[in-house]
């Protein structure tokens, strides 16, 4: 997916999880952050960061921001940019070149998931996680507690009960890393449901994206270590 009206900043601090200030060319402003969790490695004092400037002129806050360098990497903190991305690479048949039905946000008893797709002869649901805290190379998720998760988890393993194919996807929001694992520190409870989810026929996938100033893409498949 891609962004346009992008702008330079310099992060300056965290007001709250919805809200940060920057720099953009030696003015402090207010933007929205497009992700509510931690993120504490990633937004520090003096980062440079990208905001997308949006044409709505009556919004609050006139920019996002979408992506942040820590490092030398490129790192998308959008929580809304791994579904798209998963949406727009589906439907180019990259993981099921059989695929013939991509049904975004559907219905599944009480719950929701990500997509419903049918391939070849196989109905699957797809729970997509986006992953953005990265320690040496090793990604992780969540950044913290989140029972949600488990939930969806929990779910996908009644999916596989009832004859579905069942997916968790775990975009992970940068390039070149080592593998992929559950943050059992942050989330024992996760880490335990995954685990089980793996043994009851959940497919456990992560990919790495290419990540610059305008554009998230996903690219290559990481190793997962449960």
């Amino acid at each position: 997916m891609k962004y346009s009206n992008i702008q330079k900043a310099i992060f300056v601090s965290r007001p709250n999880r919805f809200v940060a200030k920057v720099n953009i060319d030696g003015k402090e402003t207010y933007v929205h952050v497009k992700n509510t969790g931690r993120c504490r490695e990633l937004l520090t004092e003096g980062a440079e960061v990208w905001l997308e400037k949006s044409d709505n002129p009556g919004r609050k806050y006139q920019y996002s921001l979408i992506s942040v360098k820590k490092g030398g990497r490129m790192v998308n903190m959008d929580s809304q940019a791994p579904n798209k991305a998963v949406g727009e690479w589906l439907s180019e048949g990259v993981l099921f070149p059989d695929i013939k039905l991509i049904k975004a946000e559907c219905k599944y008893g009480n719950s929701r998931f990500d997509f419903y797709v049918e391939y070849g002869d196989k109905r699957a649901f797809i729970e997509v996680k986006g992953v953005t805290l990265e320690n040496g190379g090793v990604v992780s998720f969540p950044d913290a507690p989140t029972e949600r998760g488990s939930k969806h988890l929990r779910e996908l393993c009644e999916c596989r009960n009832e004859g579905y194919e069942a997916y968790v996807i775990f975009v992970i929001q940068m390039k070149d890393v080592l593998y992929f694992t559950s943050n059992e520190k942050n989330d024992p409870v996760f880490a335990h449901t995954l685990e089980n989810a793996n043994k009851a026929g959940v497919s456990i996938l992560a990919y790495d994206c290419l990540v610059t100033e305008n554009e998230i893409k996903i690219c290559n498949r990481v190793k997962v270590k449960i």
